[in-house]
């Protein structure tokens, strides 16, 4: 562990014949904090590069105190093996190498006052057996029931320090663990590896959200407090990069410990794959385009700063062939300028868009149009120099903007009698400060082009790309709730994006509407909450039925989670079908193209 000094206050006194148990209290936090402790007797029971941990020879029955501790001081270390029976003295320190993280206590300046024998038997806890079971729903009782809630940052762990209820509260579990040798027993893998080969896991524990690949599913109130990282091994050896969503691993036994703003198991040896989940790759979506506007698809995907010369800007082509089945309509966010991320005053992305629609052809796809408004240079946020933007592909066989009218940059769009709008396409108030170094949403009316007589032939969609959660803590931070970045600025956005819609139904209850993108948030928080009440629009995962466990389209940290939505008027409803495509998300990090999933939707626009 990197050294970085950040050590909690306490005070300089000595404590003699502690237990383990003692020192590291039923909190988060010592009662012995910044005290020299004498006499701790302990078994050694893994080392690691700059210390190691013990074990109390007297372990008491309090679920709320864990029995072992760090012990941190590499030449300490040394001349000391696993199964060794020691008696130290050191000082109690709580450490952290960042303010947002937890406090992990630990023995520091240790010092060796006796070694009473060698060779003992060293046991893990078994967790599901030998521990409680994890809890399956909340991380803290600060949280107010709520991991999700606004306001949040409004209370500290480090402040508070409240008394452990590992029962109840997931922090609270590991914290009660940190320390011991456990075994997970049965792992599967519930996302992919950073580069460091860190896999978030899930043990044979009962776990809440479960979906078809293996993943655990982030819902209401839940972000699934049983799941646990291992880290590094103790050996020196790495973890595979190379991980999948639902990868089956063998048993892995490790000590529990607290680093870089989350509890982490570190193993004693690095993780091995044992099975993999099948079909490798999804199958293609079954929505298929009537090429009528009785069936129409709508497709969306977040195509992760997309410019002319990037290197995955073939495959992005082939996904939207093969596997959205070239989508009559595709909202596409993060599209960069016509030079990507060269930081200078190109702001035309029309060279991105020609030579995606080329790709597309090629792969057998029809040659699409597009429409979308360029940015004023570096204010929409993402990639310096990308100006990324959402734009539109369409069929021209099939569609065209009605009465077209293209806003500027800075126009902000209107709704006219009709309903019309006074830019087609055109952007929702774009000077307003909710939209600071963020994408404005792209508003546009379509015409079909062969319409059944008597029947209502145009239709509205709004494509977003709202702010990103830049500066949200870790679930496992200090911060509780845990801070949902960007989330005032999202709210407003979301007022904004929804009156616009509203206005629109004002004028006529029966429009059909669109809105689709990325829109970094949950649908269960409250930008999203307002949007819906505001708007008057449903979201389509509900509309079609889709289970709760397999609305996903992003992986983050210990959840499969869904950023991206689609949201229609009530016209649309009756007929309306959806499907998230996990190409992405199935996939190893290597294989992986944009880090979201794209769906598709089919629907009546003429009902």
């Amino acid at each position: 562990m990197k050294k970085a000094l950040c050590l909690a206050a306490g005070f300089a006194s000595l404590a003699s014949a502690l237990t383990i148990s003692e020192i590291n209290g039923n909190k988060f936090l010592s009662p012995y904090n910044g005290q020299t402790v004498a006499n701790v007797s302990g078994i050694v029971t893994a080392k690691g590069p700059d210390g190691l941990w013990i074990r109390s020879t007297k372990p008491d029955k309090d679920d709320k105190t864990s029995e072992s501790i760090y012990v941190f001081g590499r030449a300490f270390a040394t001349n000391l093996t696993v199964g060794d029976s020691i008696v130290i003295g050191g000082k109690v320190q709580e450490y952290r190498s960042n303010k947002d993280y937890i406090y992990l206590t630990e023995l520091s300046s240790p010092t060796l006052q006796e070694k009473v024998s060698t060779g003992n038997v060293v046991k893990t806890l078994v967790i599901g057996k030998d521990t409680l079971d994890p809890p399956t729903e909340q991380f803290s009782s600060l949280d107010g029931g709520d991991i999700f809630a606004v306001p949040n940052n409004v209370s500290l762990v480090s402040v508070a320090n409240p008394v452990l209820n590992p029962k109840k509260y997931g922090l609270d579990f590991w914290e009660s663990l940190t320390g011991e040798l456990v075994t997970v027993r049965k792992p599967k893998a519930i996302a992919k590896p950073n580069s460091f080969g860190d896999t978030w896991v899930a043990g044979d524990w009962k776990v809440t959200g479960r979906n078809g690949r293996g993943g655990l599913t982030m819902t209401d109130k839940d972000a699934n407090p049983e799941t646990m990282l291992i880290g590094s091994p103790l050996d020196g050896s790495s973890n595979p990069t190379s991980t999948k969503l639902g990868d089956s691993l063998e048993d892995i036994t490790g000590v529990v410990t607290y680093a870089f703003g989350f509890y982490r198991i570190l193993p004693t040896t690095n993780l091995k794959v044992t099975k993999s989940a099948q079909p490798a790759l999804p199958a293609s979506t079954k929505l298929l385009s009537s090429g009528k506007c009785d069936g129409l698809t709508f497709g969306a995907y977040n195509i992760e700063n997309l410019a002319p010369n990037s290197s995955h800007l073939p495959t992005i082509a082939t996904h939207i062939v093969e596997y959205l089945k070239s989508p009559d309509l595709v909202f596409l966010q993060e599209v960069q300028d016509d030079n990507g991320p060269t930081n200078d005053a190109v702001v035309s992305a029309n060279l991105t868009l020609t030579t995606l629609i080329q790709a597309i052809a090629s792969a057998g796809g029809p040659t699409y149009a597009y429409a979308d408004i360029d940015p004023v240079d570096d204010q929409d946020g993402g990639q310096p120099g990308g100006n990324i933007r959402v734009a539109y592909l369409y069929n021209p066989t099939l569609l065209r903007l009605y009465k077209p009218n293209p806003g500027s940059s800075t126009d902000a769009n209107e709704v006219l009698p009709g309903p019309t709008l006074k830019y087609n396409p055109g952007r929702i108030d774009p000077s307003n400060p909710a939209w600071t170094a963020s994408r404005k949403p792209l508003v546009a009316q379509w015409e079909v082009l062969t319409p059944p007589k008597k029947k209502t032939s145009t239709f509205f969609t709004v494509n977003v790309h709202f702010g990103s959660k830049g500066g949200s803590s870790s679930l496992h931070g200090d911060a509780r709730p845990p801070v949902n970045g960007g989330v005032e600025d999202r709210i407003a956005q979301a007022q904004l994006t929804a009156s616009f819609i509203k206005d629109i139904l004002n004028q006529d209850k029966d429009a059909r509407i669109v809105a689709a993108g990325d829109f970094n948030e949950f649908v269960f928080v409250e930008p999203l909450q307002q949007f819906t009440s505001i708007s008057g629009l449903k979201d389509l995962d509900a509309v079609a039925g889709i289970r709760e466990t397999e609305r996903y389209t992003y992986l983050f940290d210990m959840n499969t989670q869904q950023l991206d939505h689609m949201f229609v008027s009530k016209k649309l409803q009756s007929k309306a079908k959806y499907e998230h495509v996990h190409i992405n998300t199935w996939v190893d990090f290597g294989a992986q193209v944009s880090d979201h999933d794209p769906s598709v939707a089919k629907c009546d626009v003429c009902a």
